[in-house]
């Protein structure tokens, strides 16, 4: 993943942009879990990368999740969550899309 879409989505170290691709998953997250963005979930993570300005350690790549990575932690967590499987619009594939 690179920083430029991270910031591109509007993840910034200033905070989500609004208008954006940020904003519109922060509400969408919220209205989904009752008025709240949760911790560890695609907003939160997303703007974390964002605000530090770097993804580059983070294990979301271009050619997949890399083996050993905080991506494939969360991944592996989010999956077992899930009953074995790594939801569509979950944390995981949503970092992972952009």
């Amino acid at each position: 993943m690179s920083d430029q879409n991270v910031r591109n989505a509007g993840f910034t170290s200033s905070g989500i942009r609004g208008g954006s691709l940020a904003s519109s998953m922060m509400s969408q997250e919220a209205r989904g879990s009752g008025g709240g963005v949760h911790s560890g979930g695609p907003t939160s993570t997303l703007q974390e990368m964002g605000a530090r300005g770097s993804t580059h350690s983070s294990g979301f790549t271009s050619s997949g999740i890399a083996g050993g990575s905080l991506a494939s932690q969360m991944m592996s967590q989010e999956a077992r969550a899930h009953g074995g499987g790594t939801p569509r619009g979950g944390t995981t594939s949503t970092v992972q899309s952009i």
